[in-house]
């Protein structure tokens, strides 16, 4: 299974004519996706809600919607929709509750959602609310892969210089991010030399593929690079990077930042080894290009290290973005993988 970088979609309600839109837009992918009638009916039935709910309890918000592939075992192409705002938040357990509004509606909202999608998820506190809802069709195989990612470029610009791709094989995940320096179609042009060779053969050992990725990126303007390859039969985590992908191993008691090492791939960077991390099962791996801030603590927001990783990369999105840059960031839970 190979996930390939793509823009996350975003949806702006500011506006009740943009809830139609938002609508539109997503019944649009799921039909791209292969849902028959009444399953593109739920994915219209859910967002109306998301983007309703987000007009009249935080004034604006955002839809990011992307497509979410199938597999060679069967398992059913999807679609996902974040809902984000920065409202007061709301009490989640009650709010799950048919009956319950905060508003004097009929507080129906959030449980229709949690009876339509296959996957759900919702984080809220006082900086606002980030509610994760995945839909397949309802008569497929349904294999959620509990990995967020968020990518965004610079000014809604259509080229991106951050660039990701992941590799599934058995128990085995191949990661690998690069930022090209800069953005635009020149930033990204290096970051998809990056990718072609990744793509080649991504279960190399990562000091051999971050060699083919230096030597593919030559004559762009190179970029940083950083891979990461976790076997989840033995729980070892193995890391490579250089220049300024940022990486943290998140477990319950303790976070390691992951270092990397000055340079260019493409240009010019001392030859290094990739660093082992053993008994890695249960963490969380968060991948990151520099358009987001590397000061965020996941302990200051209580309870969303247990929250679905999309969740997480939503929320670090919509705090931490510089808005500067392309930004991207990839939250992977590290455990054993359904076969």
């Amino acid at each position: 299974m190979n996930l390939h970088s793509h823009l996350t979609q975003v949806l702006s309600v500011e506006d009740v004519s943009q809830v139609g839109h938002a609508r539109r837009t997503t019944q649009k992918l799921a039909e791209q996706a292969g849902f028959d009638e009444a399953d593109c009916g739920r994915v219209a039935l859910v967002v109306t809600e998301l983007a309703s709910n987000i007009l009249k309890h935080a004034q604006s918000g955002e839809l990011h919607v992307r497509a979410l592939p199938g597999d060679v075992s069967g398992a059913a192409a999807g679609v996902e929709v974040i809902a984000i705002d920065r409202g007061k938040g709301f009490d989640v357990q009650n709010c799950m509750a048919d009956g319950f509004s905060t508003r004097g509606t009929q507080g129906i909202g959030l449980g229709s959602v949690l009876r339509q999608a296959q996957v759900f998820d919702v984080h809220s506190d006082p900086r606002g609310s980030v509610l994760l809802a995945r839909f397949f069709p309802r008569k497929s195989v349904v294999k959620d892969l509990r990995m967020g990612i968020t990518q965004h470029s610079l000014h809604d610009d259509p080229a991106c210089g951050d660039v990701w791709e992941v590799a599934i094989k058995g128990q085995q995940v191949s990661i690998m991010m690069i930022d090209g320096l800069g953005h635009g179609p020149e930033a990204e042009n290096a970051g998809m030399a990056g990718a072609r060779a990744f793509i080649r053969n991504p279960f190399a050992d990562p000091g051999v593929l971050l060699d083919d990725l230096h030597f593919d990126m030559r004559g762009s303007r190179g970029g940083a690079a950083a891979l990461a390859q976790f076997d989840g039969a033995t729980g070892q985590l193995r890391f490579i990077g250089i220049g300024n992908i940022g990486a943290s191993l998140i477990g319950q008691d303790k976070t390691r930042g992951i270092p990397s090492h000055p340079g260019i791939v493409g240009l010019q960077y001392r030859k290094t080894a990739p660093i082992d991390y053993t008994e890695c099962t249960g963490q969380l791996l968060i991948m990151f290009s520099d358009g987001l801030q590397s000061r965020w603590n996941l302990r200051d927001y209580p309870g969303l290290m247990y929250r679905h990783p999309a969740v997480i990369a939503a929320v670090l999105q919509r705090d931490y973005n510089r808005g500067r840059d392309d930004v991207t960031v990839l939250v992977m839970a590290l455990e054993t993988l359904d076969d």
